[in-house]
C-alpha cells in the first residue's frame, strides 16, 4: 500500500490537492451452495470490530495474478472451498474517491470442502454457511456492513433470474 498527494487543476483552473491510498486489486468470492451463503468473520483493525463478509482478498506478493485465480486462492485459503463453476459478477470500486483499488466479484457454485490455508494474519478467521434470508436480515439490521460484500449480494440479485 501506499499513500500519496496528487496536485491537480480543476476545471475552473483551480489547484487541488487529492489524497490516494494506492493498493493492489482484489477478488471477492459470493460461494453459493443451494439457499445458503459462504462467509467469514475476521477482526478489522481501522474498526476494531469483527465483521462478517464474504471470501475476499488481495495478492500484494503477486499483483499480476489473473483475478480468476486470485477468487479460487482466497476461497480455498478461507474456506477450504473449491468451486467447479465459476461466473463473473462484477467489477466494484472501493473508495474511487480515495483509493484505486478495484476488485472484481465472482459466484462460486459446485462446491466442495476442505480445509482452509489461512496466512497468519487470518488466524483468528471463522467460517459459516449463511441461509439468503439470514444475510439479508443481518445486512438490513446493520450486522452486516462490509460494502464490497453487500454490493457483491446486490450483483448476485441482479443476475438471479
Amino acid at each position: 500500500m501506499t499513500l500519496r498527494e496528487d496536485t491537480f487543476r480543476r476545471p475552473d483552473g483551480a489547484e487541488g490537492v487529492y489524497g490516494v491510498v494506492d493498493k493492489p486489486d482484489y477478488a471477492l468470492v459470493v460461494a453459493l451452495d443451494g439457499d445458503r451463503l459462504a462467509m467469514v468473520e475476521q477482526y478489522r483493525y481501522p474498526l476494531g470490530l469483527r465483521r462478517w463478509e464474504f471470501p475476499q482478498g488481495t495478492a500484494p506478493d503477486r499483483a499480476e495474478m489473473p483475478a480468476p485465480e486470485l477468487a479460487a486462492r482466497e476461497l480455498r485459503e478461507e474456506t477450504g472451498l473449491t468451486a467447479a463453476s465459476w461466473t463473473y459478477l462484477g467489477l466494484l470500486d472501493v473508495a474511487p474517491g480515495l483509493s484505486s483499488q478495484r476488485g472484481r466479484a465472482y459466484l462460486a457454485t459446485d462446491l466442495t470442502a476442505g480445509e482452509p490455508a489461512r496466512e497468519d494474519t487470518e488466524a483468528d478467521m471463522r467460517f459459516a454457511w449463511v441461509p439468503r434470508a439470514e444475510f439479508e436480515r443481518r445486512a438490513r439490521d446493520g450486522e452486516i456492513t462490509d460494502a464490497q460484500t453487500l454490493a457483491a449480494y446486490a450483483l448476485l440479485l441482479l443476475r438471479s433470474p
